[in-house]
């Protein structure tokens, strides 16, 4: 059928208005939703101004909050192994914390050869590449959890401030690794740690097996030490042949350096005598073995407004009078089968001009080892009537290594009327004292004797 076109009509395609555009000078059309172009812009197409940009999964948003916090990350790694040790931690002689320290030993030896293999910029195989990114992570967590269980066997051998600052030297170690400067230097930092570790794991294990501990035996350690750092270089170096120096500023100097500072630390008497341990230890005005396993501690008893003495060990106020001398109760802990060893008992007074001065050469007392938690209870005194002032006792081993230590101040008791009294029990597998009464509580009931049968008369 014929149409007819409009005269000054024109076909669709050939119009140069643009869809959607309102023509120049005219009024915009009540609820128009349009895009108006600049003179001389581009005009956009409408379906290219729908944002096409895929919405993050949560997977994209974790991994970009990762990213975004890398340090505090690998830093929470390193005190999950912290927190997961102190809460975990079993006897230095427990057979599968030992098997555990190895395992974690061997898989850093794995991690830290690999690290070797595929530095930065290498890409590893594609079995590694989806858990790659993961290695400083477990790296962290690994070196956290054992230098924590060292870090506190240290601490349970020694009551002074030396396991405090080989806390504080390896966090600062784990500290600088993540500095910049530090980290152009590759894995130097974590090969020391390894190193320290490795020694630490064998100066555990070793009195343990040996029932016995000594210099030969920390040396021993060292020995093998050094023994894992040269196994390490030599695994690295069948990949880098080639890369001496690298191979000597990142794995033969941080790891050999370790064990020589280690041997030194040691015979300065820094590294306590692990595995021994003091479990407790007080000063008292008297202690009386009263049967087998059960010792009477007496101390002064202390009025309730002196709060601060809920803390101390027994009589850390000792009030003297003409005669006394305080009693050093201890009780220390070795491992099933260990050896008998000495402990020498040193007294020290902060003379007001001289400083802390020795008294005598300290007494020498013969331990052995029962094998329970509980320990072996001693006690000494100092021989003669302390002066007033500040005073200190140290349990060291007989080379001289110090076990523990307690601080306690001498006053002059000028009064006539008897003392006030508190007696502590001591029980063998209960660390703590307890109180007379808690323990008379807990003693069975002495039984009942049963009358005797009247006689009878005898028949006739």
């Amino acid at each position: 059928m014929p149409t007819v076109t409009p005269p000054e009509s024109k076909p669709q395609d050939a119009s140069t208005e643009v869809p959607g555009v309102p023509v120049e000078g005219g009024p915009l059309p009540p609820g128009a939703n349009v895009a108006v172009a600049a003179p001389g812009a581009a005009v956009a197409d409408p379906d290219d101004l729908v944002s096409t940009e895929k919405t993050p999964t949560l997977v994209d948003r974790v991994q970009a909050f990762r990213a975004k916090y890398e340090k505090q990350e690998m830093a929470l790694f390193f005190f999950a192994g912290f927190l997961y040790d102190v809460l975990t931690l079993s006897p230095v002689d427990d057979a599968l914390t030992e098997v555990q320290n190895f395992a974690y030993l061997a898989i850093l030896a794995v991690l830290l050869v690999l690290e070797q293999r595929y530095p930065e910029g290498v890409e590893p195989p594609r079995l590694l590449a989806k858990v790659w990114r993961f290695r400083e992570d477990a790296l962290h967590f690994f070196l956290g959890s054992l230098l924590s269980a060292f870090t506190l066997f240290l601490f349970k051998s020694s009551s002074g401030f030396t396991p405090l600052l080989f806390m504080a030297g390896m966090f600062g170690l784990l500290v600088a690794n993540e500095l910049p400067r530090f980290r152009q230097l590759g894995p130097v930092i974590r090969v020391a740690i390894f190193s320290l570790c490795v020694t630490l794991y064998f100066a555990s294990l070793l009195p343990v097996l040996l029932g016995r501990v000594g210099w030969w035996i920390f040396t021993l350690s060292v020995a093998l030490g050094c023994g894992s750092v040269y196994g390490l270089l030599r695994a690295v170096q069948r990949w880098r042949p080639d890369d001496a120096k690298a191979l000597l500023r990142s794995v033969a100097v941080p790891g050999f350096g370790a064990q020589a500072l280690l041997l030194g630390c040691y015979f300065l008497g820094v590294i306590p005598p692990v595995p021994l341990a003091v479990q407790y230890s007080g000063i008292y005005h008297a202690v009386k073995r009263v049967s087998p396993g059960v010792y009477h501690l007496t101390s002064e008893a202390q009025p309730w407004w002196k709060v601060w003495t809920a803390f101390h060990h027994g009589d850390q106020d000792f009030a003297v009078r003409a005669g006394e001398q305080p009693v050093y109760f201890f009780r220390i802990f070795a491992p099933k089968g260990f050896q008998q060893y000495r402990v020498r008992v040193r007294w020290y007074f902060d003379h007001p001009e001289k400083g802390w001065t020795a008294l005598g050469k300290g007494f020498l007392a013969t331990v052995s080892s029962n094998g329970t938690e509980g320990g072996y209870r001693y006690y000494a005194n100092p021989g003669t009537t302390p002066k007033p002032g500040d005073w200190r006792v140290v349990l060291e081993t007989e080379d001289g290594h110090e076990i523990n230590r307690l601080n306690f101040t001498v006053t002059e008791d000028t009064r006539t009327e008897p003392r006030p009294e508190r007696v502590d029990v001591s029980v063998l597998k209960v660390i703590k004292p307890i109180s007379l009464e808690d323990w008379q509580r807990l003693q069975p009931p002495a039984p009942v004797p049963t009358p005797a049968p009247a006689p009878t008369a005898p028949a006739p």
